[in-house]
């Protein structure tokens, strides 16, 4: 499609104004890896969980939701809302605990909470496992949606996207620190929400479409409607409910919903003001991901089935689209070709800043591990502040470089949620104990990384032959990969060493400020249950207005409104 002179202008103004906050902020970024990677610690929550509700809006999140919704319906979206209970975990076990700890990155916790060349190991090794590996391959996913976007709605290749799209992140990154990105965050989050609910109405509106009603009431989408899977469907019920639930939500690492905490999300928590803002924070981050800002895309997801039902219109369609890049993910782009001059505008802008934004938060944090988890570490120890933020800069660059690069050889945007889930298979329950249990060591998290993703290696490879060695659905796959690493993590465990007493005792006096581990516990397994069934009240509170079912969804907004209250009360309490 043919973008007009006010798109190119809406698209050029955020643009210079997202690269201006960069070199506005340069100068204090520059200072110091305290400023570069966690803004002095003295960030407020509001910015903090904007900037993580941001972060999560990447260019890819729209495509997979309507690739969900076209295969499975809404229902499909069960396998990432379940990790909304990751998430309340975190906000109500794990929030205070990091920002008490002081360090600089997550992986700086190896070596308080545990000793020896074992812990620094440890430390290196996940610095470039998560760091460079994982981040790359989280990185490409984005950059693959961002790619198929702008091949529909540019007409760009995906070279030519990958190549304007890296300098203009790597420019205002690498430059402004994570101020910078919290900034620009801020306002990116504004446009994204603004340009998806807009396109929505419109999408809407059309004449294909005839109104919410009609949409609703659409041979190919009134089957697609249901917040729970078929009950009587038992293989739906497994894949799309059950191991979510049951297992995936505890089991897993997965960027953005890590069990106990970690990656940008840790990172958010440490440049809180304090404990209470970083609580808040992630609460706010919560709430937001899973309750208000799924039902654009949905809709939008909904709609698709109506103007492209099949993949065979969309290749029609768009018969410039590379074959590697079709896919359901690419619906949402195609939709959004229906849009005015203007309109298009916005919502582009929204995209970029989606793009944007991620990546720079996943550049940031993975440059904080390879600077303060790495090098500074183990190359040069005596490392100059400022060689600590070039270093972080140059690193900036090689990741974006690698990212770009990895991008083709992905395909869809589940594809690319299924393979992060299965690397992270298993790793979770170990995240969630090792606070607590004593006998977790740095040979439990080694055999855990190593299993897990020797496993999802083998998955992946085989699902690239012509002729897979194992046939099996990703969901068991997930299964397989959970239940081996962590058979295998706890067996390690329990044949070696615990970490020393002295060191263990240090780590419990300075994250529970000298208080027992277990006070309050009570309260926050209330809490957690509360607030979870509170995000999900106020989330099919709002898909049952949009059904046009007034009754339920005003039940379901006041058991919305009680869980908030009831929260609030018990996070003063626990203050």
């Amino acid at each position: 499609m043919k973008l007009n002179t006010i798109d190119w202008v809406i698209i050029i103004f955020f643009l210079s104004l997202f690269a201006f906050i960069g070199v506005y902020v340069s100068k204090r970024a520059g200072k110091n890896t305290k400023e570069f990677f966690l803004s002095g610690r003295n960030m407020p929550w509001w910015l903090l969980g904007v900037s993580m509700v941001a972060t999560t809006f990447a260019a890819d999140t729209p495509g997979l939701v309507t690739e969900l919704v076209r295969n499975d319906g809404v229902s499909g979206n069960w396998v990432w809302w379940a990790l909304l209970l990751t998430g309340m975990l975190t906000v109500f076990f794990y929030a205070k605990l990091w920002r008490r700890s002081g360090i600089t990155t997550d992986l700086e916790f190896y070596e308080i909470r545990y000793t020896g060349k074992s812990a620094a190991f440890l430390r290196g090794f996940r610095a470039i496992y998560l760091g460079v590996v994982f981040n790359i391959i989280t990185m490409a996913g984005v950059c693959l949606a961002g790619a198929k976007i702008a091949n529909i709605l540019l007409g760009l290749s995906q070279e030519q996207t990958l190549i304007y799209s890296s300098i203009i992140v790597v420019f205002y990154a690498s430059l402004g620190g994570l101020k910078g990105v919290l900034i620009t965050d801020f306002v990116q989050f504004i446009i994204a929400m603004v340009g998806s609910v807009w396109a929505t109405i419109y999408i809407v509106g059309l004449p294909e479409i005839d109104g919410l009603s009609a949409l609703l009431t659409h041979e190919s989408v009134r089957t697609k409607l249901n917040f729970f899977p078929d009950f009587n469907n038992t293989e739906a019920l497994i894949t799309l409910l059950i191991i979510p639930l049951a297992v995936q939500w505890w089991s897993t690492w997965y960027p953005g919903a890590e069990p106990g905490g970690g990656g940008y999300i840790a990172q958010r928590m440490l440049a809180a003001k304090d404990e209470k803002h970083a609580t808040w924070a992630t609460l706010f981050f919560n709430f937001a991901h899973y309750a208000i800002r799924p039902w654009p895309w949905i809709i939008v997801g909904l709609a698709s089935l109506v103007i492209f039902p099949d993949l065979n219109s969309i290749s029609n369609a768009f018969p410039g689209l590379n074959a590697e890049m079709q896919g359901d993910d690419v619906a949402y782009a195609a939709m959004m070709t229906y849009l005015p001059a203007g309109l298009i505008g916005i919502v582009m802008t929204s995209l970029i800043a989606a793009f944007m934004s991620t990546i720079s938060t996943q550049l940031n944090w993975g440059s904080s591990y390879v600077v303060n988890d790495f090098y500074s570490r183990f190359i040069n120890k005596e490392a100059s502040e400022k060689q600590k933020v070039r270093i972080g800069r140059l690193s900036t660059v090689v990741l974006m470089i690698f990212a770009a690069w990895f991008s083709f050889y992905l395909q869809s945007a589940k594809d690319v949620f299924n393979l992060l889930l299965q690397i992270g298979a298993g790793t979770g329950l170990l995240f969630i104990l090792r606070w607590f249990w004593h006998r977790v060591n740095p040979y439990s998290e080694i055999a855990a990384m190593v299993i897990s993703f020797a496993i999802a290696l083998f998955f992946f490879i085989n699902g690239k032959l012509d002729t897979p060695m194992i046939e099996l659905a990703s969901h068991w796959q997930l299964v397989t990969g959970v239940v081996i690493t962590t058979i295998g993590w706890i067996i390690v465990t329990l044949l070696t060493k615990p970490t020393v007493s002295d060191t263990i005792n240090q780590f419990d006096s300075l994250v529970y400020a000298g208080k027992p581990k277990y006070e309050g516990f009570g309260l926050k397994i209330v809490a957690f249950i509360v607030g979870t069934l509170g995000v999900y009240a106020t989330l099919f509170s709002i898909g049952s207005f949009i059904y046009g079912n007034t009754t339920k969804g005003l039940v379901l907004l006041l058991l919305g409104i009680i869980s908030c209250v009831i929260i609030v009360k018990i996070i003063q309490r626990t203050d």
